[in-house]
């Protein structure tokens, strides 16, 4: 695992072992952020589902200026951590070590990018996107990345986004939402 590109392309990821976070691997991280960006001119991204940090740490690298990542795993919370030093840009990064869940009642602010990559087993999304529109959690030109199991189907619409695109990766389907 590495980031792709931007400021600390190339720079290795630390992932933490076993099955407790299913990270996103290197080709499908480089394909979601071509769909979406594949730049950013600033913004403020929320990762809801951290796991190692990787899909915060990729969109900082390709331009956005702050990140808050939302984790609850106590050991992913270390691995976040040590990635997080490696960019040497600690300032940039907020960790909120809770379920995601406990996360969404305590945020502020508006996010311009929000990436969904639950546990495969832990399809809340709809639920989410709903809460984070009702709570005024999202800038009007915000995308929404939703990355799950190929065979889970999203709706067309949730609240006031519908998707703009949506392809598969092998084991992974990348669903993006927009206004």
């Amino acid at each position: 695992m590495r980031v792709v590109a931007g400021e600390f392309g190339g720079r290795p990821l630390k992932t933490l072992a076993g099955r407790t976070t299913r990270p996103t691997t290197d080709k499908v991280k480089g394909a979601m952020f071509n769909m979406i960006g594949p730049y950013f001119e600033g913004g403020r991204v929320l990762d809801l589902f951290a796991g190692s940090g990787g899909l915060a740490i990729e969109a900082i690298s390709r331009g956005m200026d702050s990140a808050v990542l939302v984790e609850k795993d106590r050991k992913a919370q270390q691995i976040i951590e040590e990635n997080i030093k490696m960019t040497q840009a600690l300032a940039a990064f907020t960790l909120l070590r809770m379920d995601a869940n406990r996360a969404l009642q305590q945020l502020t602010g508006k996010f311009d990018l929000v990436l969904l990559d639950p546990p495969y087993a832990e399809e809340e999304i709809v639920r989410q996107v709903t809460e984070l529109e009702e709570r005024a959690l999202l800038a009007q030109e915000v995308m929404i990345v939703c990355e799950t199991d190929r065979a889970v189907d999203l709706p067309e619409e949730i609240s006031n986004f519908g998707i703009w695109k949506q392809k598969i990766y092998g084991i992974s389907k990348v669903t993006v939402y927009v206004r």
